[in-house]
Order: structure tokens, then sequence, then C-alpha cells
């Protein structure tokens, strides 16, 4: 693999951080691409049947983002 053309370890973490979410956001347009291991599924699949059972209530994903920035600050 080529050396990257960006020297991360000179970026500031923010902006190593905006490149970590700029990585992430691309690689999950193609969800596929990110292979789960066997005990991920199962770990996904058992959260998933908690919500679907009612035992659970998912908090919406922009209460997620407030909530780790509230505790970074």
């Amino acid at each position: 693999m080529p050396k990257p053309a960006i020297k991360v370890d000179e970026l500031s973490t923010e902006d190593r951080l905006r490149l970590l979410e700029e990585l992430w956001d691309s690689l999950i347009t193609t969800p596929g691409a990110v292979p789960l291991t066997p005990a991920q599924r199962q770990e996904l699949d058992r959260r998933l049947d908690e919500v679907d059972q009612g035992e659970l209530d998912g908090i919406p994903w922009d209460e997620v983002v407030r909530q780790i920035r509230s505790r970074a600050m």
C-alpha cells in the first residue's frame, strides 16, 4: 500500500478526527464493504431482537452525537 500524501502525525487532533469521520462515512456508503466477525453479527442480532421485542428503546443519532461531543469538551 502506498504511503498516504497526508502526514497524519502533523494534523491537529480536530483534523485527525475529521479525517477519521470522512473515512468512516466513505465506508458506510457500502455496508457490505466492512465485514463483521461472527461475534459482532451475533451481538448486533441480539440488540436488534431487544429493540424488536420492545425491551430497549433506541436513541436518535443526533442525540448520540450530542452526548459524545458534550463529553469531549
